[in-house]
């Protein structure tokens, strides 16, 4: 499922470019040492934090490196902001990659997923490429069909989350967010329908480090309050 934008009055997913253009060439690469940097440790771990904003140009790239604190850890991520208003399957699949191997581009991503302008369609789908392209089985389709979540799925999640950051792995995650519960910078009144990285956590605060490709308002990575991570995967589902 792509990143769409649905008027909170319509009762059927309309479909709409996020980003300037549907088919943007894939950048040059540029040099490492020209990547931005953000350090987490720089900034509050409070729900609503942006640890960086303004790269908002399709193919932006940033890069986070690893850390912990006595509540928390995060991983070392490649970051780019996700090259048409339909790929932000492929580009969170690329982040959540990035944290374990050399990341494919955008396209090869969308290819492999079967990503198209109605964009990517579930969950399966990126964990089964997450799999084939890291070897193994360690990631698997958790599905939150309960909205509001269960006590049960609530638990589960924030076990996968803590389990799998410990373990170098980010999860990827299928979320609607509606208006009234959206994450930062979010359109307001319309229901957006999207994928994106959650690649770290702070016990202390109970929130989550998220690395959003479509960069709405220009936020790309935030701290994300678990509990409104739990309320905006229904009736989706995750990788982890």
């Amino acid at each position: 499922m792509r990143a769409r934008l649905v008027p909170a009055a319509a009762a059927i997913a309309l479909g709409a470019l996020l980003l300037p253009g549907t088919a943007h060439a894939s950048p040059s690469p540029v040099p490492a040492a020209a990547v931005p940097v953000v350090d987490v440790r720089a900034h509050d771990s409070a729900a609503g934090t942006a640890l960086v904003s303004g790269y908002d140009e399709p193919g932006a790239e940033l890069r986070v490196d690893a850390g912990r604190t006595s509540a928390g850890r995060w991983l070392e991520i490649d970051y780019q902001v996700q090259q048409t208003g339909y790929w932000c399957g492929p580009a969170a699949t690329r982040i959540a990659l990035s944290a374990r191997t050399a990341a494919p581009t955008q396209g090869e991503l969308a290819a492999q997923l079967g990503t198209t302008e109605a964009g990517t369609d579930h969950i399966g789908q990126i964990t089964r490429v997450l799999n084939a392209r890291l070897g193994g089985g360690w990631y698997e389709t958790k599905e939150m069909p309960n909205d509001p979540p269960t006590q049960a799925q609530r638990d589960l999640l924030w076990h996968d989350i803590v389990f799998d950051v410990d373990r170098g792995y980010p999860l990827v995650a299928n979320i609607v967010a509606p208006p009234g519960n959206q994450p930062p910078g979010y359109p307001p009144g319309q229901t957006i329908y999207h994928y994106f990285t959650v690649f770290g956590y702070d016990a202390v605060d109970r929130t989550v480090l998220i690395a959003d490709p479509a960069s709405f308002g220009g936020n790309q990575i935030y701290w994300l309050s678990f509990d409104q991570l739990a309320t905006l995967i229904p009736p989706k589902g995750y990788s982890a």
